[in-house]
C-alpha cells in the first residue's frame, strides 16, 4: 500500500463513518478497485476507524468527561449521567458476544465486494424506513436498558461491511422514539468501546506488516482523524433536519453500480 492509498482511504473512512452509508463498506468496495492493492488482514481498516474513533472522543469529549466523573459526583445531572454509562455498558454486551462468535464470517466479508454492494441496499431500506417511521422525541433522560440493548445488537450485526453502524444503529434508536439528536450521541458512544475491542483483536495482524508500511498505516489514520473531525458536525445536523432518506437513495445508487461492475 503506498502512502497516496492510505491517504485516499483515510479520507474515505473520516467522510463515511460520519455519515449513514458504511465506512467499512466503502473501504472494501475502494479497496478492491485500487489496482494491486494488498494488506494483511484487516488492520488497517481498524486504525482507520480508530483515527475517526478519537475524533469521536475530541468532539463529545465534555460528555466523556462527565460520565467518567460521574463515578464520584453527585447530585441529579451525575446520576443521569452514571445512567447512560451503565446503558453504554449494557449495550457493548451484545456487540461483543456477536463480534467474538462471528468475527471470522465478518471477515470473509472483506473478500466479496456484491455482498458488500447489497448490505448498502439494506442500510438504504434502514435509513428509509427510519426516515419514514421515526416517532417521538425521548430524550437522553429517558433512554432505558432496552434502548441499549437493541441498539448493542444492531451495532454487533452492522460489522459486516455494507451495513452502516451509525446509520443501523441510530435507525433502531428511532424506531423506538429516541429524538434524532440523542440516538446520534448514543450511537457514537456505544461505538467507542467496540471499537476499541475490535482494534486489540486485529493487532495480532501488526506481525504481517513490514516496518517500512507502518508510517503509511498511521498516516492513514491520521488523515481519518482529521477528516472525521471536519465531517461529524454534519451528520447531527443531517439527524436534526430529518434527511436521512437522502443517504438512503444513495446507498441503493452506489450498490446498484458496484453490483454491475463487479458483476
Amino acid at each position: 500500500m503506498t502512502l497516496i492509498e492510505a491517504i485516499l482511504l483515510g479520507v474515505l473512512q473520516g467522510v463515511t463513518e460520519f455519515l449513514p452509508v458504511s465506512s467499512s463498506g466503502h473501504l472494501v468496495l475502494a479497496e478492491h478497485l485500487l489496482p494491486g492493492f494488498h494488506q494483511p488482514g484487516i488492520l488497517f481498516e481498524i486504525l482507520l476507524h480508530l483515527g475517526t474513533m478519537l475524533a469521536v472522543i475530541i468532539y463529545f469529549w465534555q460528555d466523556l468527561k462527565a460520565l467518567a466523573s460521574s463515578l464520584w459526583r453527585r447530585g441529579q445531572r451525575a446520576k443521569v449521567d452514571r445512567r447512560i454509562l451503565i446503558l453504554v455498558g449494557i449495550g457493548s454486551v451484545p456487540t461483543a458476544i456477536i463480534g467474538h462468535q462471528f468475527l471470522r464470517v465478518f471477515k470473509k466479508a472483506f473478500n466479496e465486494p456484491v455482498l458488500v454492494c447489497l448490505m448498502l441496499f439494506v442500510t438504504g431500506i434502514l435509513l428509509a424506513l427510519a426516515e419514514r417511521y421515526r416517532s417521538g422525541n425521548r430524550r437522553q433522560t429517558q433512554l432505558n436498558w432496552a434502548d441499549a440493548l437493541i441498539a448493542g445488537t444492531i451495532q454487533g450485526l452492522a460489522i459486516m461491511p455494507g451495513i452502516s453502524r451509525s446509520g443501523s444503529t441510530i435507525a433502531a434508536l428511532l424506531f423506538r422514539g429516541v429524538e434524532g439528536e440523542t440516538a446520534a450521541r448514543f450511537s457514537f458512544l456505544l461505538a467507542l468501546p467496540a471499537i476499541s475491542g475490535a482494534a486489540m483483536l486485529s493487532f495480532q495482524d501488526l506481525k504481517a506488516i513490514r516496518i517500512d508500511q507502518l508510517p503509511v498505516y498511521l498516516a492513514g489514520s491520521g488523515v481519518s482523524l482529521v477528516v472525521g473531525l471536519l465531517c461529524i458536525h454534519l451528520l447531527m445536523g443531517v439527524v436534526r433536519k430529518r434527511r436521512l432518506a437522502l443517504f438512503a437513495i444513495y446507498c441503493w445508487l452506489a450498490g446498484s453500480l458496484g453490483v454491475a461492475y463487479f458483476l
